[in-house]
């Protein structure tokens, strides 16, 4: 009897993930714990996708993309161990600090808030808890809908259909829990813009730029813009440390996560490479059977995930006419791009803000600072970024993570992450960012000034991740940190379209496992979670779906 061939091109896995992102380590090592062979493969030479920590100057490192850490869903760490895969968490000392262009300005914090409001408005101070607690309530109906499969529409056996019935009554079953206000606030939050939510609420500009700037992070849109209201609540249903709606940072950066859930998903048996981008998804038999690298290896498998953005996966990487006429038409119009700009300096020194002075670390430098003192200011943003193609006075949150980590830079340096919207995800009249990319730079570096003086003269080195920047370095196409609008037309049940969102999609045997996927964007982990559940299920009978 000749011997088996066991080399690695000969070799089957039961799973091939496409991208070593949060969620494709998540998805890869709820497999494998369920006793599937899984291999990921990675087009980078890191693991951890937009989750990476990185030098970007000699003796400074920082989190290269995203930046802050609250979605993280606390069963996913709880299941991978991650903390006795090196990851800690540790809260920041005040949520937010933002500086006004009077010289005033506003803390946001447990324990704080209130008073700081109640500095503007009494009549605000006094409504801030009724608000919190209509958030709140909506967000806990979020937290409970993001480890789950939405309902989804299906043409198939009865079998399938009463299973999505069941979805659906679950579903509505826990929307029943809500008040009749409740509900209403639920549809107010998924319909209207922030803005028009936020004014029925607040008087004071301030306290809406609070809340109204988780409106419009990473989304290219104003906060009057419909359907903002629900990217602000997509923000808020996360938790750092037992502590909901709060924001930390992990020591080490964003990789310190991705990097733990490699060596969770490792640990069981997982095979991560790296340097191997996917040129193309194998079909034989009408069903995905492996991928072919770049460099023309073939990695061969029952079943393939992909953790890129959608179009990445269904328009670039699926050989032509295998798909739907429908549901690549939906691809097609599947809307990608945030306006965001995203940029990481060195500092020689912490910066110095006019309203709030001083020269060593107080709890204003460990927080968000928010540079948008209004809903007017964001607007006015947008507008000039459909214009000229980026925002005159921009939006700018800057977190300083040296301040709470001191593994980033060196003594008496510091490390900044810049966050600045509103840019055009593709610049207009044929103009391209990579002959810009450096005046909008200095833009954002002298907004930063103006309420740090002194801020400029102390930067000794910078990144600069344009929108081409974000897609080219990590797929984000369109510099879209989501992997797709998060608007009502591609989240829940329609993410990515309606009759797809289990994970599955028409081609047998390719699921997709990222952000794409419910419930969207940002470091949840909960994308590669639920795809893991659909995968399990299916490889329990033998594939066949």
């Amino acid at each position: 009897m000749a011997a088996q061939d066991q080399s690695p091109a000969a070799q089957v896995w039961d799973v091939v993930i496409i991208g070593a992102g949060h969620n494709g380590l998540v998805c890869a090592a709820y497999l494998a714990a369920a006793g599937l062979k899984v291999k990921v493969v990675e087009r980078r030479g890191v693991v951890g996708g937009a989750a990476v920590t990185e030098e970007f100057h000699p003796g400074f490192r920082n989190s290269i993309a995203s930046y802050t850490v609250s979605l993280l869903n606390p069963k996913i760490i709880r299941d991978l161990d991650l903390h006795r895969h090196g990851l800690t968490i540790v809260h920041r000392r005040l949520d937010n600090f933002l500086p006004l262009p009077d010289g005033n300005y506003f803390r946001a914090g447990e324990g704080i808030t209130q008073g700081e409001i109640a500095r503007f408005s009494q009549r605000d101070a006094a409504r801030y808890d009724a608000y919190g607690a209509e958030i709140d309530a909506v967000a806990d109906v979020l937290r409970d809908l993001v480890l789950r499969q939405p309902p989804n529409l299906v043409d198939g056996s009865w079998r399938a259909r009463l299973m999505e019935g069941w979805r659906t009554l679950t579903t509505t079953n826990r929307l029943r829990h809500l008040t009749a206000r409740q509900q209403r606030t639920l549809f107010d939050l998924f319909t209207k813009s922030a803005g028009d939510y936020l004014d029925g609420w607040f008087e004071t500009d301030v306290v809406k730029a609070l809340f109204g700037f988780d409106s419009i992070v990473g989304t290219y849109a104003s906060p009057y813009t419909p359907n903002t209201a629900y990217v602000l609540l997509h923000h808020v249903f996360g938790e750092v440390n037992g502590r909901k709606g709060a924001w930390g940072h992990a020591i080490g950066g964003m990789g310190a996560i991705t990097q733990a859930m490699a060596r969770a998903a490792r640990e069981r048996g997982v095979d991560i490479e790296i340097d191997a981008p996917v040129r193309e998804v194998i079909v034989e038999k009408g069903r995905a059977a492996g991928v072919v690298l770049s460099d023309g290896r073939t990695v061969r498998a029952r079943a393939v995930a992909g953790n890129v953005n959608p179009k990445l996966l269904f328009e670039q990487m699926v050989p032509a006419g295998i798909l739907p006429d429908e549901f690549q038409n939906r691809m097609q119009r599947w809307r990608c791009g945030s306006g965001t700009f995203r940029m990481n300096v060195a500092l020689s020194a912490l910066p110095n803000f006019a309203c709030l002075p001083g020269n060593t670390v107080a709890d204003h430098h460990t927080a968000g600072i928010i540079i948008a003192p209004s809903l007017t200011y964001m607007d006015r943003a947008y507008d000039d970024a459909k214009r000229d193609g980026w925002s005159r006075e921009p939006i700018v949150e800057m977190l300083i993570p040296s301040t709470l980590d001191d593994s980033l830079a060196p003594p008496g340096a510091h490390v900044a992450s810049l966050f600045c919207q509103h840019v055009q995800p593709q610049l207009s009249d044929g103009r391209s960012w990579d002959d810009h990319r450096e005046a909008v730079a200095d833009l954002m570096i002298a907004t930063v000034d103006r309420y740090a003086p002194g801020f400029a003269a102390s930067v000794i080195g910078r990144q600069i991740l344009s929108p081409l920047d974000l897609e080219r370095t990590f797929g984000l196409i369109g510099g879209d940190i989501f992997h797709g609008a998060l608007s009502l037309d591609q989240i829940f049940s329609a993410r990515p379209m309606l009759g797809y969102a289990d994970y599955r999609s028409p081609l047998p045997g390719l699921y997709l496992c990222g952000s794409g996927a419910h419930p969207g964007g940002g470091v949840t982990g909960a994308p590669g979670h639920n795809a893991a559940r659909s995968i399990i299920a299916d490889s329990r009978r033998g594939f066949r779906t």
